[in-house]
């Protein structure tokens, strides 16, 4: 047949998450209570001013047609608006902001925009899979960053060779970071990066989206925060994680005007943009109150803390992340003969409990697993005894140290 999927895509192997949904589904059926804290889905309900919003909207007859493809002039501007006020940012709405049908749509598109085939992109390992993916979907090749549990989890751009710097046309960087949790300890990082952009011409993606997603007191920058980044850079936010708004698809792009028209112009052959009427929520959830995100962190935390303390308790030890919603560990000691794959098949299979193995984020994502804190602490504390009656089964203690 001649109508098969192209080279590139049958390259990938089938996206971890689809995987995971197929093994729980098995699980289910097998008589299992499933728990799944594998995909990074907020379980908390969206704020209740931005459902009024949204019902307003749609009830108006006026949302119901094409939108702007590049977004109405009133989200953009309220897009501007928060970075103004959460990073000190000065972006043109016309030029530097563009809405998109969530920030992971966007990611994949500008890469679309801007790779030939054969360029060179310079991306962390372990990743949010559609950094990687995305790369390799475009025709682009990627050229890892390898993020050390050594280095908390940041690259070495000194140890980046520098063939790969000169023929980088873009650099992803992730911070919170998914999947490890990891943060900034300051903008030296940031600052180093633009820096390289600035000698070898190449455009630094920031994702971004977990900034709001924070716990003891951590407070995530924008690369924005940065003198000039503007012609360096170009950073992703959504509105899923902060305003547990996953399932609404709204995130937007802002930053380098040349990046944000490329991204803007494909978009315009793809897709219509955000609809009009979510266009309204999400103006609602930008310009609403703080407190929703406050409060959202507050649970995330507390669960984290639950997690984390079922696990010390089993033996299994773990740091604690000061971001984002998920905790990246070490398989335990008792299973570092199995890959990361092996050992969270077999734990859903046995005990219906779901989490993402590493390498499902990359190659250096071997030999360890992500928990994602989308349940309630009763529920992790389950999960972490089902975790206990599983090494138990495979032959050594569960008390034995990690």
């Amino acid at each position: 047949m001649k109508f098969t999927m192209n080279k590139r895509l049958a390259s990938l192997p089938p996206y971890i998450f689809v995987h995971l949904a197929n093994l729980k589904r098995k699980a289910a059926a097998a008589g299992h209570t499933v728990i799944d804290l594998g995909q990074g889905s907020p379980d908390l309900p969206s704020p209740d001013y931005v459902v009024a919003a949204a019902q307003a909207s749609i009830s108006d007859a006026k949302t119901h047609g094409y939108p702007v493809a590049n977004g109405s002039l009133e989200y953009r501007k309220a897009i501007a608006g928060w970075y103004k006020r959460r990073f000190g940012a000065q972006l043109d709405p016309e030029t530097e902001v563009l809405p998109l049908i969530g920030s992971k749509e966007g990611l994949g598109h500008l890469l679309m925009a801007l790779l030939d085939p054969g360029d060179a992109v310079l991306v962390p390992s372990p990743s949010y899979p559609a950094h990687i993916n995305g790369v390799l979907i475009a025709g682009g090749v990627p050229k890892l960053m390898p993020l050390k549990e050594e280095n908390a989890f940041l690259p070495d751009l000194d140890a980046t060779l520098p063939e790969d710097l000169a023929a980088a046309k873009v650099m992803i960087i992730n911070y919170p970071n998914n999947p490890t949790g990891a943060t900034l300890p300051d903008l030296t990082l940031l600052k180093k990066a633009l820096g390289l952009a600035a000698k070898h011409g190449f455009l630094v993606v920031y994702d971004n989206a977990y900034s709001e997603i924070v716990f003891d007191g951590y407070k995530a920058p924008s690369i924005f925060e940065l003198p000039g980044a503007k012609e360096h850079a170009i950073e992703f936010h959504s509105t899923s994680k902060s305003y547990s708004m996953a399932g609404w698809r709204l995130g937007f792009a802002v930053g380098n005007p040349q990046a944000v028209a490329a991204l803007g112009k494909l978009k315009g052959f793809l897709d219509y943009g955000v609809p009009t009427f979510l266009q309204k929520a999400a103006i609602a959830a930008l310009e609403g109150p703080d407190d929703y995100v406050v409060k959202a962190s507050a649970v995330y935390q507390e669960r984290r803390d639950a997690l984390v303390a079922a696990l010390k308790e089993l033996g299994w030890e773990v740091t604690p992340p000061r971001a984002a919603m998920y905790l990246w560990t070490r398989l335990p000691r008792q299973a570092r003969h199995m890959s990361s794959v092996e050992f969270c098949e077999r734990l859903i299979a046995e005990q219906g409990l779901v989490i993402s193995p590493g390498t499902g984020f990359g190659p250096e994502g071997e030999g360890f697993v992500r928990f994602s804190l989308i349940q309630p602490p009763a529920v992790l504390r389950e999960a972490v005894a089902r975790i206990g009656t599983y090494l138990k089964a495979l032959g050594a203690p569960a008390k034995a140290s990690a």
